[in-house]
């Protein structure tokens, strides 16, 4: 049987650390008789040299256009913007399979150059469920987001640029000095608490000293009923972990937040989810992302604001959010992707592959249609 080869491109956004495959992947990976292709990139948190010394094969970054088309490309953030067509499989999330703003074009550039998406985020197992996710990571940095926007907040300041942290010890540190010494006081609603993305928040919160009882867990129960939702007006963070797929009552509108007035508690919305284009966004009171070196954006309230004198609202809608703890969030997540990874030369018949596959030429077909080709 011919060996497997896999292409780790680089991150082209900016500030991107992370890295769909770490060196213990690799090495699991080349033990397994894969040849593994990694771009140079001075970006990323493992060194170039940590994946040569367990057997990779360094190539220059950005390459992956010039690699053998029947080599799988294997990255984490979608491409940068373009019209030129993809010949190559290409193993990432694209978001682009719920509608999000330039979803079909996105997908034309597939059909054009006769490429495969095997998009990151629908891979799943025989139960439904994802193979592999960030989620904990992105739930638990952007935990830290909100708690250091909060404290800035209190000292009459705003949110500086954040720095990925080298470990969790060091931002759980980080963080209480801020508070000085705990976050106890602090009132947090998450909502998404049972899945992966909320239980990182909730972590975050009781690691740097906020009080059980005031760390509201929300997930489809206390949803049920249907927003916006009165009771996020009371506590000072509030944290959206979900995973959205179709259309719901939003959470929290900008015209519940002015009518709360000065007695409104809430300081700072974290939007993990960070659904900021698509068009069911339950969170419809910004329009931006931010960014590491502008983490918050603050809520604009109009003219209401500087009559009735409102107290301040920032949102962090940063989208990469487990970048703040790049190391630990990409082992944690390439070792999640590493069983379906092993089956890539069975993926024509290996189901993790072949349902990521189908779902790609639906999607295909839908943007085919909606770009007129």
């Amino acid at each position: 049987m011919s060996t497997q080869h896999l292409w780790l491109r680089c991150e082209k956004k900016e500030f991107e650390r992370r890295s769909a495959l770490t060196p213990t992947t690799a090495k699991k990976l080349i033990d397994a008789g894969f040849q593994i292709s990694v771009e140079r990139d001075e970006q990323r948190i493992f060194d170039d040299a940590e994946f040569e010394a367990v057997g990779c094969t360094l190539v220059d970054n950005n390459s992956w256009p010039n690699a053998p088309t029947d080599v799988p490309i294997i990255g984490l953030k979608d491409l940068p913007v373009s019209q030129d067509p993809l010949p190559h499989t290409h193993i990432q999330f694209a978001h682009c399979y719920k509608g999000q703003a330039g979803w079909s074009s996105v997908l034309a550039r597939f059909y054009k150059g006769g490429g495969t998406l095997y998009d990151i985020e629908f891979l799943t197992d025989a139960t439904g469920r994802r193979v592999t996710a960030f989620g904990y990571h992105a739930g638990f940095a952007g935990a830290a987001a909100g708690a250091l926007s909060l404290a800035a907040q209190q000292s009459g300041k705003k949110l500086g640029p954040l720095d990925p942290y080298e470990n969790e010890t060091a931002m759980i540190k980080d963080i209480k000095n801020v508070f000085g010494g705990s976050a106890n006081g602090v009132k947090v609603l998450v909502i998404g608490a049972l899945g992966r993305c909320g239980s990182g928040a909730v972590d975050l919160f009781r690691k740097i000293g906020v009080a059980e009882d005031d760390i509201l867990k929300w997930d489809m129960a206390e949803t049920a009923k249907g927003g916006p939702f009165q009771e996020i007006m009371d506590v000072d963070i509030f944290v959206n972990c979900i995973y959205l797929s179709s259309s719901i009552p939003p959470f929290v509108m900008k015209d519940q937040i002015i009518a709360a007035g000065k007695a409104r508690q809430l300081s700072v919305v974290v939007d993990v989810s960070c659904d900021t284009s698509n068009p069911f966004n339950p969170i419809p009171i910004y329009s931006i992302n931010t960014t590491f070196p502008e983490p918050t954006v603050p809520l604009d309230l109009g003219c209401v604001s500087w009559v009735h004198d409102l107290p301040l609202l920032s949102v962090v809608s940063i989208d990469h959010l487990p970048s703040l703890l790049p190391r630990e969030a990409s082992e944690q997540f390439s070792n999640g992707l590493l069983p379906s990874l092993l089956q890539l030369p069975q993926r024509s018949t290996a189901q993790v592959w072949t349902d990521a596959e189908k779902l790609f030429k639906e999607k295909q077909r839908d943007a085919v249609v909606a770009e007129g080709l």
